[in-house]
């Protein structure tokens, strides 16, 4: 199975939504635990990079792809 790939300042989209209703996160943090914000109510929770490579169903937004154009 191949990595996912994603970067510092990406939007991300999570398998199970946060309480607030949104499930876009933004990544602010990378290590071996990843900070993510949620879009909709801008709380941030600290999880463990195996388990965001779990939850994570795709990149919405890119900071790559802004950079570029």
């Amino acid at each position: 199975m191949e990595r996912k790939s994603f970067q510092l300042g990406d939007i991300v989209q999570m398998k199970k939504q946060h309480p607030c209703g949104s499930n876009e996160m933004e990544i602010i943090r990378m290590g071996m635990d990843i900070r993510i914000k949620c879009v909709g109510c801008k709380h941030s929770v600290l999880i463990p990079r195996a388990k965001f490579e779990k939850n994570m169903k795709k990149v919405l937004r890119s900071t790559e792809d802004s950079s570029e154009s």
